[in-house]
């Protein structure tokens, strides 16, 4: 590379990729080897704080290329998916040069923020953790703003003018706007209450009747999303009760499509025409996110340019969804957690010492959480609260119960670390309740984050539960273990513990009221009223 060539508009160093997109060196050198990005140009650094005697430099396109990488792995693709989708845009690119502007524009600026997560992480395709992390959820709900620079109107996701709505990774909608209920599916989505109902091609499979050739369109558009995420084989698993006449069409349609292209933003151009023979143009803006993709029909709408300016501002939208997701009827797990003598322990501590190890204690558990797919969600209390969502093909009550054993292991750990360093004989303890059921979940706004909760009494007795509990127990209800698989109950020792004299023992496999495992003498027993008559059992390891 010529030294004179001006670096500073064209190239960007290695440390300057590092900290923009938030990957480590040994993940850069493997895009590298994978030929997803090219080998960079090594000269002299220009700046004279640079440590180094020499850097690699690298065309400022890559940042692009690693945001895209990102988002496809957030998506559950592999590296070898992505690496083909990579190369295969490089040949047939769809884009128009405006959006591609303004992504280079607003990319950047994005990508440190989007990596601040506070919801649920999915399956890891590499090694690198810190590149799987979901965009924060900040800011006031969105309302439209007059921009005066540019005497316009911006659009935001409350009053985009024309059909939008957003799928979840199952192919449900989670979000859509009125335009799209009265244009597109003629349904009012607020009245249903299961996710199943909510299925996209469920929805145009079904109850043909008018506009069956823009449904017969729409099919193919949404089954491009699907090709790479499940086998033809397995089209059956899109929604439930697929009659075997609906998977005939989709099996006859899924040959004919082509994976869709997933940059920061998208567009696709599809030709419409109605029962009465009327032609249009549709031009589908999309982007994808972690939660599901958002989709916003133009259809012959002029505000093209306000779409696409809605859609650079890519952590608004994400907040704007989240917040108008719709409530739904889910069933889940929710584990709770609260530190034993907590109060004491704060007492005894130096306030600096203290917030140290609180601070230990969630970096203790995060990844725990992440790893078996947690959801933060808000708890009134000082203690963690997670939720584990039911999701096709999802083990979420067995993630639940894995999640909180790992925890265990882990605060023993720094339990002992701590007694070593203080020399104290206090004992870290995290006291852990699980309960499953099934609610409605959905988001309150609490400045300055969404806060995810569930209605009803699951995580009260959860809750209870973790109250019950001591010295690092796992206690749940006898309602949860039923309801696993034989397999996942025999691989689980559980029962209740019995006194015989001095002696301890675990009656396995059996289950006890909490009104009958309360001592007399114990002060709080007023506090377990509501959970009395309740049947529990301790949870003690995996066999």
């Amino acid at each position: 590379m010529n030294d004179d060539a001006p670096l500073k508009n064209q190239w960007i160093s290695s440390l300057d990729v590092i900290n923009k997109t938030g990957i480590s060196r040994a993940t850069l050198n493997n895009y590298i080897k994978m030929n997803l990005l090219p080998r960079p140009a090594v000269k002299r650094p220009e700046t004279t704080d640079a440590r180094a005697r020499m850097l690699g430099y690298f065309p400022g396109s890559v940042i692009d290329t690693i945001i895209q990488i990102k988002e496809l792995k957030k998506q559950g693709f592999s590296m070898d998916a992505i690496t083909g989708r990579l190369k295969e845009s490089l040949l047939n690119p769809t884009i128009d040069s405006g959006i591609k502007s303004m992504q280079e524009e607003t990319q950047s600026r994005n990508t440190r923020a989007e990596e601040e997560a506070v919801l649920p992480d999915e399956s890891k395709t590499d090694t690198d953790a810190n590149e799987d992390e979901a965009p924060p959820m900040e800011g006031p709900p969105s309302s439209a703003v007059f921009d005066s620079s540019r005497n316009a109107l911006k659009v935001t996701i409350s009053d985009i003018p024309c059909p939008a709505y957003l799928l979840n990774n199952n192919f449900e909608i989670d979000w859509v706007n009125p335009k799209a209920e009265k244009t597109l599916f003629q349904k009012d989505f607020h009245l249903m209450k299961e996710p199943v109902e909510r299925n996209i091609f469920s929805l145009l499979l079904r109850n043909r009747g008018k506009k069956e050739k823009i449904k017969d369109i729409l099919t193919d558009f949404h089954l491009r999303f699907v090709k790479e995420k499940i086998g033809k084989s397995n089209l059956d698993r899109l929604y439930e009760g697929m009659t075997s006449h609906e998977k005939e069409l989709l099996e006859a349609k899924y040959d004919a499509v082509e994976p869709p292209r997933c940059q920061a933003i998208n567009k696709m151009l599809l030709n419409l025409s109605d029962d009465a023979g009327r032609c249009f143009s549709d031009c589908v803006y999309y982007m994808v996110f972690r939660e599901g993709t958002l989709f916003i029909h133009a259809m012959e709408a002029n505000d093209t340019e306000g779409i696409a300016n809605l859609l650079s501002s890519r952590t608004s939208v994400i907040n704007d969804l989240l917040r108008q997701r719709m409530p739904t009827l889910v069933s889940f797990c929710v584990l709770v957690a609260d530190l034993q003598n907590s109060v004491r322990i704060c007492a005894e501590l130096p306030p600096e010492e203290y917030f140290e190890l609180i601070n230990q204690i969630w970096a203790c558990v995060e990844g725990t959480f992440k790893r078996y797919y947690g959801t933060y969600g808000k708890h009134t209390g000082d203690g963690l609260l997670y939720y584990f969502l039911k999701e096709r093909d999802n083990q979420y009550m067995m993630n639940a119960i894995s999640c909180a054993l790992e925890i265990r292991e882990n605060i023993k750990k720094l339990n002992m670390d701590w007694k070593m360093r203080k020399g104290w004989f206090n004992e870290l303890c995290l006291n852990i309740g699980i309960n499953e059921g099934q609610e409605y979940f959905g988001t309150i706004p609490s400045s300055p984050n969404i806060e995810f909760t569930a209605l009803g009494d699951t995580v009260n007795y959860a809750g209870r539960l973790s109250d019950f509990a001591r010295f690092g127990a796992i206690w749940t209800t006898k309602n949860l273990i039923n309801k696993l698989s034989a397999e996942d109950r025999t691989g689980l020792r559980y029962g209740i513990r019995h006194k015989d004299h001095d002696r301890e023992i675990l009656i396995e496999n059996s289950f006890g009221r909490v009104m009958d495992m309360i001592l007399p003498e114990n002060k709080n027993s007023n506090k377990f009223m509501d959970i009395a008559t309740l049947a529990i059992t301790e949870i003690v390891e995996k066999r």
